[in-house]
């Protein structure tokens, strides 16, 4: 059963960047900030998604959900929804190779 797309969005002040659950595997970004008002958004804060920090996105399970990050030396498994909650900025694929 597939979820709605509300439930995949967060709500932040401005449109720059991009959700976190929308980068493929093998791209990394810098974290732009989180959306803390939700709990989950709080224990990411926690878990060390802070802004300027670099992540990347090292696999998907096979049927898309949860996704493992590498960030600050471990690497940590988020479903969409949660990972919904962080907005990053892509690094330019180009510089990445």
């Amino acid at each position: 059963m597939a979820l709605p797309s509300e439930s995949l969005t967060s709500t932040f002040i401005d449109d720059a960047g991009e959700s976190l659950a929308s980068l493929a595997p093998g791209r990394s970004a810098t974290v732009l900030d989180v959306d803390a008002s939700a709990p989950e958004g709080q224990r990411l804060l926690e878990l060390g998604f802070l802004p300027e920090t670099e992540i990347r996105v090292v696999r998907r399970a096979p049927l898309g959900d949860p996704t493992a990050f590498y960030l600050r030396g471990s690497q940590i498994c988020l479903r969409r929804s949660v990972a919904a909650l962080v907005r990053v900025l892509a690094n330019d694929p180009a510089a990445e190779e």
